[in-house]
């Protein structure tokens, strides 16, 4: 089946008819939380904001950026590292050099005499670039969910197993289930359902988020990223308020399975320990963030620098990039949005990522861009 099916016209509007005569039979107003960054800017981007805000469903985001969530902490840490050090690469994503900290950015820092910072796409390029400068050290500064975690894993035991000694991880590994409970336990977000992340569950299966129906009593469905496919996972979330049994639903089989990726899992648990981690906005959250086992401390960038990354995980001064995190605010309800933080001047994180909301929500705003991008 191809994916012109899920961006049909007949299918959507059948669809959100579907959703809005569900909507109307609710008792309380439905606000439902698209956990990923990617599924942010999918419903931005194909217009369904304004149309499921029509059917009776507010679309609130989530934590599912994780350049967004990664504490300042982690970006002065790098930005020490290629400024201190001479003969020093850096190498990371292209987004993760634009956070703005209190001492500015990877992008404005100067690198240290033979040091510099480079851009790359795949922690496998970051290796190639250790191939290449033998005489440099290479740090990959990685940040990723479940999704890209075992890629940077395989790059490392790779890196090791060649006994590239020079070369190392900084890691800033998340993982989703345990900022859910943070954010029901806080009661903040109101949140009336999950729309849960495709790519991640791909991985990780649809087990780690059964608390949520066990314990919070809240419904959610794993969605794909076509506008059928997440059309389909909110109307299965209020089939589930409507039938009061909530769930794990799969709308998303063609991708995800029930158990996930066990080989991909398997490459984590080799290298990676479960630990407690600091999220941008939500805090401490135990047990929430993966570090590698001390046998493999030899390509741990913390340890290998002696860095302790953590941190403060609070904003810049005016900058609500942890409230929409949260769920508790909506990024145009923040003060600098559009106005003091944009994507040109970024203030935060949130407007700097590809995921972020803020960046999404200042990309689509409008009712006139909305209109243009209808399924």
């Amino acid at each position: 089946m191809t994916t012109d099916l899920y961006h049909d016209r007949r299918v959507t509007a059948g669809l959100l008819a579907e959703i809005a005569a569900l909507a109307a039979k609710t008792s309380k107003p439905v606000r439902l939380m698209e956990v990923c960054g990617t599924h942010t800017m999918a419903i931005h981007r194909h217009g369904l904001k304004n149309l499921l805000r029509g059917a009776g469903v507010e679309m609130v985001s989530g934590p599912g950026c994780p350049v967004c969530i990664t504490p300042d902490g982690f970006h002065e840490a790098a930005i020490g590292l290629v400024t201190g050090r001479e003969n020093f690469v850096l190498a990371t994503f292209g987004d993760m050099t634009r956070i703005p900290t209190r001492i500015g950015s990877l992008q404005t820092a100067v690198p240290a005499p033979g040091s510099a910072v480079k851009i790359v796409y795949s922690p496998a390029e970051a290796l190639d670039l250790a191939r290449r400068n033998t005489g440099r050290d290479v740090v990959f500064f990685g940040a990723g969910f479940e999704t890209t975690i075992p890629a940077i894993v395989v790059t490392a035991k790779r890196a090791m197993a060649e006994k590239r000694t020079r070369f190392s991880v900084l890691t800033a590994f998340w993982t989703i289930p345990p900022p859910l409970r943070a954010i029901l336990t806080s009661g903040e977000a109101r949140i009336s359902g999950f729309l849960y992340p495709g790519h991640v569950s791909a991985i990780i299966g649809l087990a780690p988020y059964a608390f949520v129906a066990r314990e919070f009593g809240l419904p959610g469905a794993v969605a794909g990223f076509e506008p059928a496919d997440i059309l389909l996972a909110v109307r299965s979330i209020l089939e589930q308020i409507r039938d009061d049994r909530p769930r794990v639903d799969n709308a998303y089989p063609r991708v995800v399975r029930t158990e996930g990726n066990p080989a991909a899992r398997e490459v984590m648990d080799s290298e990676l320990e479960p630990a407690d981690a600091v999220w941008r906005g939500l805090g401490l959250i135990p047990q929430s963030g993966l570090r590698f086992k001390p046998r493999s401390s030899a390509v741990d960038a913390a340890v290998k620098y002696g860095l302790h990354p953590a941190g403060d995980a609070s904003d810049a001064p005016g900058c609500r990039c942890g409230d929409v995190l949260r769920g508790v605010i909506s990024p145009p309800q923040c003060a600098l949005f559009g106005r003091m933080c944009t994507p040109d001047h970024p203030r935060g994180p949130c407007m700097v990522s590809l995921e972020g909301a803020c960046l999404v929500h200042h990309k689509y705003r409008g009712p006139l861009r909305a209109a243009k991008r209808t399924p």
